[in-house]
This record gives structure tokens, C-alpha cells and sequence, in this order.
């Protein structure tokens, strides 16, 4: 065998040990010789229990099927669950039998489900799959004596669903890991082989079970919550924390739990003890926070009585060093303002003397997170192109041309759509709108306002916009600046959601924008005209803005550029050179059209005869 996974002394000092790979049963006597006892043709015997009359119980991976072992080579299936693993078995006197199954939604079953021996005979009952979910109401994992009652499902094998197993199969059944679908139950198995479904789970596993008198004990991965389950009542006993409880002791009226991930041992009891303590898993506000007042609500009203609540808090995400010690105790719900430092992680702890009775339905610890300052991620200044009936649309690019500059929170240089200088121009006709947008929100949710304001670049003192602005949007008219560079600041305030002495605000500037209401000016030399040819000189000068486009048009027809003189129109002055071929006698009217960046137009005109 590969694994050893259980081992269970017996009566007469022998000991039977589960292996896995494959999974048998083995029987190992005092004096230390080892048999074959059963072999159950599965996988893995992953759960032992021995009876008093010295029947073997075992379960198996990965059909979860549990065995009732009568003697050396003889046994016979007591149940066939339809999850994959039989994880723990407890034995009552009486000889109702309880057994975990775990593992739904994560294995395959495997066609070889009966056992190896042929002569293995028993009864084998027909099983109903059943699917059932326990409430715990116990508010914030506090033990509660009044939870909600575990449904159950029972099933009654008839005449007909009994019958003697020889050989066989299991048909092979792949089990799809579907969220939603059973992961673990908990069966009784009565001695008349009556099966009830105690508990049904689509979110955790079961790891083990032990009774202690008539109340039943079981285990989980659910951060390691153990529960109790008796007289048909599901109650959360503890909830340890991270990791899983994987094994429970009942020894002396105490319950034993050892845990996983991190490794631990906890202790609980003496079992009956009215007495006791409820230490709550670590909460984080997500920021430092400031705590309100702890509120409780209990049962009766004297199940309250003899309840002291203590918090604690700290930095860290595991309490440790750091965290500040456990406050002075909280009697009354009337005076019971946390008194533990602001911070992060807040945990309380309720504890209750002996004789005590105690109801707790839940646990509400009211705090105000630090105001998060807001955040300004970008801003983009761009011009909204209009359409303007006294504009020509024939410009090739004026008609289309606009600028965009965007500066984000970053660090990342702002991205532009129309230059490559230092600073971003806008362009301007008489339907043209300068937009100055940006992206903000607020960590907290927190509604924001806006102010909006600009500063020539040689000035020193902001000029406010607007203010109180809840959009992130503002459409200016380009008119109401003068043709230089210009920086726009936006600032974002939380002060709608947060009291004066609490608001936060962030600002964020734009890079220089240039703006150029002034279009170019162009002047026309004396043209030159011989023959059928022409020679004309024109340049254009801008104050504010390089050019980008010269154009002429002749006798109204289409516009046709002409390319500087140094190769380029990138400059504020150009000159350009026209000249033209096979010109027809007579008399002419020659326009010149000149852009500059800012998508103004000069023009100029000459008539030629």
C-alpha cells in the first residue's frame, strides 16, 4: 500500500488499519502480525470505526462507499452516497452509525466500485440522492440554542431495494466541478439501515465527526468552523479563523479540535459548561477607522445579563504585537462606545460566566473609515468643431482639424493630437468650442463637486471658471481668452458627503495650451505674368501660432496647395512661390488661403489682367 490512513483499536487489542493505493483493510493482532481483513476494490479506505461486537465500518474513495465489515474477507455495503469520499464515521450505542462524505464536484468516480472479493455478500441499499441546506442564524458565528432546525431526508429501503451483491460495477460517473452543487453531507444510518441526510452543504467540506452523548460534532474548511448538531438544531460552536479543523477529540467533556493552516490545537468545554467565550474573526474597514458604539441583540432578556464584550485593534491583518491590548470590558449596551485606538482591524470577543445562560443572535460594530482623499485622473482640453454656415467646408484639413491634450496621473507625458511642441494649440473657428474634461472618483463612493479655474502662463494668480460643479464637463468659448498660452486646473472635493473638518480635495493642472483667435496675415507681391505663364511671391505671418497650410484658388475653383518655399509650413512667417502654366488671356481673380495651427484662416486675393 502507498497510504495509511486511519487506524482503530479494537476490543481485543488488535488493531485495523485503512491504507490507500489500494484500499484495504488490514488487521494487525497484539502480537504484532499483520492479515488481509478487507479488500474493498477502491482506491483509497480513507475512515474507520470498530463497534462494539467488533464490526469494522469503513469508507472509501473515490465512490464514497461505506462498508460494514462482519469478519476476515466479508463485508457488505451499507451505503453508497453520491459524493466521492467517505471522510468520517462515529459509532452510537445503539448502532446507528453517522458517516461525512466530502469531495462533491471535484472527483471522478471510477468504474470499479465492488469489492475484489467475490464472495464479498451483503445487503446493498438503494440510496435517493438528497440535497438540503442548514441555517445558521447565530449572528456573527455566536453560539446559538435556538438555531434555526436541520431539515432531513429519509430513506426507507424496501422489500425490492434489498438484494445479495456477488460481483459487479458501478457505472462511471464523471463529477464536473459546477459551482452550486452539493460539496458535503452528513447521513444516520439507523439499524434497520434507515438513511436520513443531516446535513447538506454547497459550501464547505466536512473533515470529522464525533458524538458526545446525543449531540454530534463535526468539522469544516469553512475558516475551521466547528458545529454542533442535536435534537434536529444546527449551531455554530466555533469559529477558529483561517485554515481547516481537521480532526476532533472528545475526551474528559472536552472537545479537542486540531487545525490546519496555520497548525493549531483548541479546546472547548467542558462540554455542558454554561460558561465560555466567542472570540470573532478580524474584521477590516478597508482604511483606519474611528469606531461607534458595539450593539448586541440576545434572546431572552436574561440570557444578556452576564455578557462583557472586549475589542481590540491594530494595523496588521493578523493580530500580533502591533495590536493594541483588549479593552476594558463592555457591560452595558448603553455605554458601550469602543474604546480601542482607530485603526485598520477591529476583533471583540464576548465571554460569560458558569450558570450564565446565553443567547447571542448577533453582533453589530458600527465605524467610520478615514476620508479617502478623491482622485483626478486625467484631463483632456480639446475643441469642439461646430458647424458654421460662413465657413467654406472645401479646407482639407481645416474642416476636420482639432487639437486634444491630455494629462493623466500618471507621471506618463500628455498625448496630443495636432503638434509635437511643448505646448498643445487650440483651433479655432466661429463655432468652435474649447471642452475642458476630466476623469475623478472617490475611493469611499463620496459625491464630488468641481471648481474649474485658468492662469495665463506669465501670471501667477488663478482666475476662477466656475465652481460647484457636479459634472465633469465644461464648454467655454475660446473669444474670452486672448490669443496666448493658457494652464486650466480642476479641483475635486468630497465635501457633499463628509463634514467640513473631514473633506478632502485633490487638484490636477492641464500643460499649456495654446489658444489663437487671430487668424495669419497674408500679403500677395506683384505677380509676374508672361504669356501664358504666372510668378507670383505671397507670405504669411502669425503672432501667436506656426503655420501649417497655404492654399490658392483660381476663378472660384478648388482650393490646391502650394508647399513653402524651405519645404516645410511649420513656422510663424513663410513665404511661398505659385507658379502656373498654360494660363488663358484675359482677366483673373487668384485667392490665397493660410492656416495656422490654431486653424484660423488668413486671406488674400489679386486680380489679374
Amino acid at each position: 500500500a502507498k497510504y495509511i490512513w486511519s487506524i482503530q483499536s479494537a476490543a481485543d487489542g488488535a488493531m485495523y488499519v485503512a491504507t490507500g493505493e489500494p484500499g484495504r483493510v488490514y488487521r494487525v493482532s497484539h502480537d504484532a502480525k499483520a492479515e488481509l481483513y478487507y479488500d474493498t476494490g477502491q482506491s483509497n479506505v480513507t475512515a474507520l470505526a470498530v463497534a462494539a461486537n467488533g464490526h469494522v465500518y469503513a469508507g472509501t474513495d473515490p465512490n464514497g462507499i461505506l462498508y460494514e465489515i462482519s469478519g476476515s474477507g466479508k463485508g457488505a455495503i451499507l451505503y453508497d452516497s453520491n459524493l466521492p469520499e467517505i471522510r468520517a464515521i462515529a459509532l452510537a450505542p445503539d448502532g446507528t452509525v453517522y458517516a461525512a462524505a466530502m469531495g462533491g464536484a471535484v472527483s471522478t468516480r471510477s468504474t470499479n466500485a465492488s469489492s475484489a472479493t467475490s464472495t464479498n455478500t451483503g445487503p446493498v441499499v438503494a440510496t435517493t440522492p438528497t440535497v438540503i441546506t442548514v441555517t445558521e442564524t447565530a449572528a456573527g458565528g455566536v453560539p446559538s440554542e435556538n438555531d434555526q432546525t436541520s431539515p432531513k431526508t429519509t430513506t426507507t429501503p424496501s422489500q425490492s431495494a434489498v438484494s445479495t451483491m456477488s460481483t459487479g460495477t458501478t457505472s462511471n460517473t464523471a463529477v464536473v466541478e459546477v459551482s452550486g452543487v452539493e460539496k458535503s453531507a452528513i447521513y444516520r444510518i439507523s439499524p434497520n439501515h434507515t438513511v436520513e441526510t443531516l446535513r447538506s452543504s454547497k459550501e464547505d467540506n466536512v473533515y470529522d465527526i464525533q458524538l458526545a452523548g446525543s449531540a454530534l460534532f463535526f468539522s469544516t474548511d469553512d475558516h475551521g468552523r466547528i458545529y454542533r448538531l442535536e435534537n434536529e438544531k444546527t449551531t455554530l460552536l466555533a469559529e477558529p479563523g483561517d485554515g481547516e479543523t481537521t480532526r476532533l477529540l472528545q475526551s474528559g467533556g472536552v472537545l479537542y479540535a486540531a487545525l490546519s493552516n496555520p497548525a493549531r490545537l483548541c479546546a472547548f468545554g467542558p462540554a455542558g459548561s454554561a460558561g465560555g467565550r466567542y472570540e470573532s474573526p478580524v474584521h477590516d474597514s478597508t482604511s483606519v477607522a474611528r469606531w461607534g458604539h458595539l450593539r448586541w441583540h440576545a434572546g431572552p432578556s436574561d440570557s444578556a445579563s452576564g455578557i462583557l464584550f472586549y475589542t481590540r485593534t491594530g494595523n496588521a491583518a493578523r493580530p500580533d504585537s502591533t495590536w493594541s491590548a483588549w479593552s476594558a470590558p463592555i457591560r452595558d449596551p448603553a455605554e458601550a462606545l469602543i474604546k480601542s485606538p482607530v485603526a485598520r482591524f477591529i476583533q471583540w470577543r464576548a465571554e460569560w460566566s458558569e450558570g450564565s445562560p446565553v443567547q447571542i443572535t448577533g453582533v453589530e460594530v458600527p465605524y467610520l473609515p478615514q476620508n479617502t482623499p478623491p482622485v483626478i485622473h486625467s484631463i483632456t482640453v480639446s475643441s469642439i468643431l461646430g458647424t458654421n454656415p460662413a465657413k467654406s467646408s472645401s479646407a482639407t484639413a481645416g474642416s476636420s482639424s482639432a487639437y486634444s491634450v491630455t494629462v493623466t496621473d500618471t507621471g506618463q507625458p500628455p498625448t496630443a493630437t495636432t503638434t509635437s511642441s511643448e505646448s498643445q494649440t487650440a483651433s479655432h473657428l466661429q463655432s468652435t468650442q474649447t471642452q475642458i474634461s476630466w476623469q475623478a472618483d472617490d475611493p469611499d463612493g463620496d459625491k464630488l463637486v468641481y471648481s474649474v479655474y485658468f492662469r495665463a502662463e506669465e501670471e501667477h494668480d488663478w482666475q476662477l471658471i466656475r465652481s460647484r460643479m457636479f459634472e465633469n464637463t465644461l464648454l467655454l468659448d475660446p473669444d474670452v481668452f486672448a490669443d496666448g498660452r493658457y494652464f486650466f486646473r480642476v479641483v475635486a472635493s468630497d465635501a457633499p458627503s463628509n463634514a467640513a473638518e473631514y473633506a478632502h480635495q485633490t487638484e490636477m493642472v492641464s500643460t499649456p495650451v495654446l489658444i489663437d483667435n487671430t487668424p495669419p496675415v497674408v500679403s500677395v507681391g506683384v505677380p509676374h505674368r508672361e504669356d501664358m505663364t504666372l510668378d507670383v511671391d505671397v507670405e504669411a505671418t502669425d503672432k501667436t501660432s506656426p503655420l501649417r497650410l497655404c492654399e490658392y484658388s483660381l476663378d472660384a475653383g478648388f482650393w490646391q496647395p502650394i508647399e513653402a518655399v524651405d519645404g516645410v509650413t511649420d513656422s510663424p512667417r513663410e513665404r511661398f512661390h505659385l507658379h502656373l502654366d498654360k494660363l488663358r488671356p484675359g482677366e483673373h481673380l487668384l485667392v490665397f488661403r493660410v492656416y495656422d495651427s490654431a486653424n484660423n484662416a488668413g486671406l488674400a486675393r489679386v486680380v489679374l489682367r
